[in-house]
């Protein structure tokens, strides 16, 4: 598709839609929402940009290869329950610290690290399969026809 309108508004779609799967992330663990959810709205965002503008744009507007971004949520989400053992308790539970910054008290635990491993493994692993679905074949659509 290859309208004026899409090419438009295709990026600020884009920005509005990443900008909603974070607020979706970040409200998981309290409310309807998180890491998955929040994965899919952000690979909808880029399939949408995709089709606007071709998957070379997405690639060079994520700069990572979709799999790197999901197996580095793997890793993160890995490593999140990982932290539980090495402190004694069942694996995957929830552990909270309180780090003082900027002189106000913010809580983070290992829930929401392994609700940023989920996200990153969803937005990776689906912007890797649209990707896949929007980009031509390498020997072409017309080869091996016609002829003799």
């Amino acid at each position: 598709m290859n309208t004026l309108i899409l090419r438009t508004v295709a990026p600020v779609i884009t920005a509005l839609m990443l900008l909603f799967s974070v607020f979706v992330l970040l409200r998981g663990h309290n409310e309807p929402g998180g890491g998955f959810i929040g994965g899919l709205i952000a690979a909808s965002a880029l399939a949408i940009f995709g089709i606007a503008h071709g998957p070379g744009a997405v690639q060079r507007a994520i700069r990572f290869h979709p799999m790197a971004i999901a197996g580095a949520g793997l890793a993160l989400a890995a490593v999140s329950g990982l932290v539980s053992i090495a402190a004694g308790v069942p694996f995957m539970s929830g552990l909270w610290i309180y780090p003082d910054i900027l002189g106000t008290e913010v809580p983070l635990s290992t829930v929401m690290s392994f609700d940023i491993g989920v996200y990153l493994v969803v937005v990776g692993s689906v912007t890797a399969i649209a990707l896949a679905l929007e980009t031509e074949p390498d020997g072409g659509a017309g080869e091996g026809e016609g002829g003799d």
